[in-house]
């Protein structure tokens, strides 16, 4: 369910950004109401998927995929320029998330939490908790 929230918090962070755009600096009121409706949505969902996922993972992709997306609406809806550097580097950003989110995948103990590592030290004698200070 957490992939889920994450995905859905990178559609509604496009679709505010489209709005964004289309709301010509909050001249036309339609998209900026879109905008702030979907921002909301989007860290909602984002905070969810947070609860189980890495924040590092998650905001890697939240982020590579959003910039990502973001370009290609930007070329075909908006007639932006494309040029050779402006697509390796969104390729880049590709792969970038995907090493992240391998790297990730490949842990086989998930971190102790601050809290757990905390109650360890204290728990432990006192020539262990000096030990690893």
């Amino acid at each position: 369910m957490n992939w889920t929230f994450l995905l859905l918090a990178i559609l509604f962070e496009t679709v505010g950004t489209t709005a964004m755009k289309m709301s010509s600096g909050f001249t036309k009121v339609g998209p900026a109401v879109v905008m702030g409706i979907c921002y909301i949505l989007c860290f909602t969902l984002l905070t969810l998927a947070l609860k189980q996922l890495d924040v590092s993972l998650a905001y890697a992709i939240w982020s590579g995929v959003g910039t990502a997306l973001i370009t290609i609406i930007g070329i075909w809806w908006f007639n932006e320029s494309v040029s050779t550097l402006k697509v390796i580097s969104i390729v880049l950003i590709i792969l970038g998330v995907i090493g992240l989110h391998i790297s990730s995948s490949g842990d086989e103990a998930q971190p102790k939490s601050a809290q757990a590592h905390k109650q360890d030290l204290q728990s432990a004698p006192a020539s262990k908790r000096s030990e690893t200070r």
